[in-house]
């Protein structure tokens, strides 16, 4: 079933819905996210303000996937997927800190969203085991890991890429 949230933790500007009353999908952890940051006020805004303080985070990855990883070590980079298992699921319009107004959920790469998945390119610093040593995660200790792909620079950057509305401050 899905959680509710408390409507006091609403800000100014921001519009909750109801959630479904079941899930349409199951997933499996294959791990955990093992970082310093165990309240969301300390947690990196992103994954780019963690790329850049240099913090080794680890990821745990459940023994039952060891066999999967072989190969991730020739990598400079992966594309991490895990589970924001703290983050509300029920705001349609968020108000970011140091914003002014409400934003679309779907505009904005909070973790607060009705699919809590985020993504983080993090830099491989070594392999021990199921252990990989990374830079670059933005989430809280013992976050659920969803999945770990290479990250191909050739196909996966995007140079040109823009946001406009986010070009805008406010």
């Amino acid at each position: 079933m899905a959680e509710k949230a408390a409507e006091s933790d609403v800000r100014p500007g921001e519009l909750s819905v109801p959630l479904p009353d079941r899930y349409d999908a199951s997933l499996y952890f294959i791990g955990r996210i093992r970082t310093p940051w165990t309240r969301r006020q300390d947690c990196p805004r992103n994954a780019r303000v963690s790329r850049e303080s240099g913090v080794v985070c680890t990821i745990e990855v459940d023994p039952r996937w060891h066999q999967a990883l072989p190969g991730v070590e020739t990598c400079s980079h992966l594309i991490v997927l895990y589970w924001m298992d703290r983050a509300r699921r029920d705001l349609v319009v968020q108000t970011p800190r140091n914003t002014e107004g409400g934003r679309p959920t779907f505009s904005v790469r909070s973790p607060v969203r009705p699919n809590p998945i985020a993504l983080a390119v993090v830099e491989l610093r070594k392999v021990e085991g199921n252990t990989l040593y990374v830079v670059g995660v933005d989430c809280l200790d013992g976050t659920p890991l969803l999945d770990i792909k290479p990250y191909f620079a050739s196909t996966d950057a995007i140079p040109d890429a823009r946001a406009v509305a986010h070009a805008r401050k406010g």
